[in-house]
This record gives structure tokens, sequence and C-alpha cells, in this order.
């Protein structure tokens, strides 16, 4: 096989594709998976850009918009919630549309909440209407898991952690770029609607280069008894606490982030902004490293350790903020995003070793090993998406809390370190406790031995 096969249908389709075919990869298929890719997180980049934004034009509303930082942090968790929710239908339209076509159409819609932000961003506007129109912001979160799904068929096992990571690390970065934005935008002393008019072309743009650049892979269908298949099969819900605990983490916090600040710290909106896009900058650039890692290493160990870093750093954070030490507070939040960061590439490449070593046990091997492994995880993948976004969630209304309770955010962060622990622990019972040992080598059942396999994930 040197090449796909040629297309039956308009719209740039390939009807024929396996990456798993060293051959058919080095002819033609890495060039078509990476012109793909590139294409791909700029969408996604945008769309993260999009479901954020709230996180910044928060910072615009000062006293004159008549809300408290309890509405505020409300507001951005139905944000957050919405991208969740979306998650799970934006995973199965790859398939129903095909990934090109899925794309120009997810990256169109974010007109929407774009424009709409546009009309309303004025003091006088009521709340419920800031509500409406951030609910249709969570739009943008949705970009992520139709983006991972096609990218992860587009890709081979043995590269699915760096695509995977680098794919959803440059989605990332849309959050600090969209903050560096707005940053640049207060300090020229510009209006909210000066940020959303940047962006309005830029969806545009992204639309019209993924009708022109991109393809889909008829090879890539919805199966309803996959995605059955994976809701029921714990390890998709076990993925889901850990992912809650890596990205759920990066997304509360950078919605979370400037907020603390100012009404933690006092800062105001310029010199909030001067600090937030640091954190999810790195922890977005760091992404495909916790993936290559993952890849070399193994995803478990490598998200074990992750969690031990996040909650030392959360520790840190807790001081700092009982302390009132700005300076210690922002340094150990960017460590603690730079973590999230690293800990997510590593969670997200462990879905599809998890799934292959299950084909494995179930005594499958060569392609219709990777067959079971591919069909598995791309259908766990929304789930896990979803459930790991609603961490943002729970992040902002356990900042709301803390804040209404105690004025301040220390006790959320003694709720997020307690997460962490259990993250930790669960990690280490499920995929990297060796409880295989404890069964003689004669009558190892196919499970214990993938439970060995899961170290490598």
């Amino acid at each position: 096989m040197t090449g796909p096969a040629p297309t039956r249908r308009s719209g740039r389709w390939i009807e024929r594709w396996d990456p798993e075919d060293e051959a058919f990869w080095q002819a033609t298929g890495e060039r078509i998976a990476r012109r793909n890719l590139w294409f791909s997180v700029l969408s996604e980049h945008i769309g993260f850009s999009v479901w954020t934004l709230w996180s910044v034009l928060v910072l615009f509303m000062g006293p004159e918009y008549g809300l408290t930082p309890a509405d505020k942090f409300l507001l951005t968790s139905v944000v957050t919630l919405v991208g969740a929710v979306v998650r799970v239908p934006y995973t199965f339209a790859v398939a129903v549309f095909g990934g090109r076509n899925w794309t120009i159409i997810s990256a169109s819609l974010l007109l929407i909440p774009t424009v709409a932000a546009f009309v309303v961003m004025e003091p006088g506007t009521s709340y419920s209407t800031f509500l409406l129109v951030g609910l249709l912001a969570g739009i943008g979160g949705g970009n992520f898991a139709s983006s991972m799904t096609n990218i992860n068929a587009f890709f081979p096992l043995r590269k699915k952690g760096w695509a995977l990571g680098l794919n959803a690390g440059g989605g990332n970065i849309g959050v600090p770029v969209i903050q560096l934005v707005a940053l640049a935008i207060i300090g020229a002393s510009g209006g909210p609607r000066v940020l959303l008019g940047i962006y309005i072309p830029l969806i545009v743009v992204a639309a019209v280069l993924a009708a022109l650049f991109m393809d889909n892979l008829s090879s890539v269908k919805n199966d309803t008894g996959a995605a059955k298949d994976a809701a029921r099969d714990a390890h998709t819900w076990i993925m889901s606490v850990l992912y809650i605990g890596t990205f759920g983490s990066f997304i509360g916090y950078s919605f979370a982030f400037g907020q603390v600040l100012t009404n933690g710290f006092g800062r105001t909106p310029l010199q909030a902004a001067y600090l937030t896009f640091i954190g999810p900058l790195l922890g977005s650039l760091i992404r495909p490293l916790g993936g290559w890692l993952a890849d070399r290493y193994g995803g478990a160990r490598i998200t074990l350790w992750n969690y031990v870093g996040m909650a030392a750093a959360t520790a840190v954070l807790i001081v700092a903020s009982m302390q009132k030490s700005l300076p210690l507070f922002v340094s150990a939040f960017v460590v603690l995003f730079v973590l999230s960061g690293l800990g997510n590439g590593s969670t997200f490449k462990m879905i599809p070793g998890i799934f292959q070593a299950k084909a494995l046990a179930k005594g499958l091997e060569g392609e219709a090993a990777v067959a079971h492994g591919r069909r598995l995880s791309g259908a766990s993948m929304g789930l896990i998406g979803a459930v790991g976004a609603l961490g943002g969630v729970g992040i902002n209304l356990a900042f709301r809390q803390s804040f209404l309770s105690y004025g301040s955010g220390t006790g959320a962060f003694v709720a997020f370190l307690a997460y962490y622990g259990v993250c930790f622990a669960v990690t280490w019972a499920v995929y990297l406790r060796r409880t295989a040992a404890r069964v003689p080598a004669t009558a190892a059942a196919p499970e214990a031995q993938a439970q060995l396999s899961y170290v490598e994930v």
C-alpha cells in the first residue's frame, strides 16, 4: 500500500486509510496526517479562545456593570458547563459529517457567541442576558472533542501521544493568547468590543482554511455499540476521574485565575491581566511534552508523579493564600498550570494504550487488536473529555463558595489538594500496582496479564 485510495465523493474524502502500515505512512500518510493536524489545531485554538472569552470579558466589567464576584464566578461556571456538555455530540459529529466538514461547521458556529457578545457587551445589560450569551460561548469547548477524535484517526498508535498532545496543546494555547490580546487592549485603554472585533474575522479565516486544506476519512464511522461498550467500561470512568484532575484543573484555573487575583489580592484588571496568561501559556506549551514522555516512559508513571507535583504546588498555594504572599502565590499557580498541562498529555495518551492492552488480554493480535483498541478509545475520548471539562465547573463553583464563605480561595485549594490525593491513589491502584504478582504464572488470567501491561500505557 503506497497511498490513499482515490476519493469517490466530493468534499475531499479519503476512502482508504491505514496509518499502521509503515509503507503507507512513509509514502503519503504522514504528510496528509500532519497537514490535517495543523489546520485542526488552528480551529481548535480559536475554539478555546471563544470558550474562555468570558474569563477575559469579566475583567472589563467594572462596578458600572453591577456584578458581584459571585456573579462573575457563576457566569464563568455556566460557560464551562456548556463547553463540557457539548463535547459529547461534537465527538460523534466527526463520523456523521466528516472531520473536515465538521471543522468548517464548528468553526463557523463560533461566530454566534462572538457576535452576540459584541452586541450585548455594555453597562446596563441584564445579568440574565450575560448568562445567556455566556451559554452560547460554551460551544467553543466542543471543538476540542471533535478535533481530538478526528486527529486520533489520522495517526498510528506509536505517534498518538505526540499528535494528540500537540493538537490539544495548540488548542489550549488559545487561552493565554486571548488573555494576551486582552492585556494589550486594556493597556491601550480599549474596550471589550475591540477584542471581539479581532476574533470575528479570525473565525472566518479558520473555517476557510479548513475547507481548503483538510480531509474527511471514510473509515471514521459512528459505532453505537462502541459508545455503549465504552460507557460500560470501568476504565472510561476511571480515566474521566483522572482527566478531571488534569484538564479540569487547567480550564478551571484558566477561567478563575484573574478573578482570584482581583478578589483575593486586590489586583486591578490590568495588573491581573499581566499575570493571568503566564500559567495557561506554559501549561499549553508543555502538553505535547506530556504526551511525548508518556510515549517514552508510560502514561501511568508520568501521571502518577505529576499528581504528586500538583498536590505539592497546591499545598504551597494554601500557604501563600493564607499569608497573602502574591509572589509565592503566582509562582505556585504557574507551576500548577504547567503540571496540569503535562498531565493533560500523559492522561490522554493512556486512553488508547489501555484499550489496546484490553484487546491483547482478550487474545486479539495484530490489526484486530489495533482495530478493537481504536474503536473503544475513540468512543471513550468524547466521554472522558466531557467529564474532565466538568472539573472546570467544579473549580469555579468551589472558588465562588470559598469567597462567599471565607472571603478567600483558601477553602477551595484545600478541596483541590484532597482531590489530587485521590487521583494519585487511583492511578497507582488501577494502573501501576502489580496485582498480577500474586497470581501463579501458570494460572495467570488474561485480565491479570493486562494489569501488568497497563504500566506501559
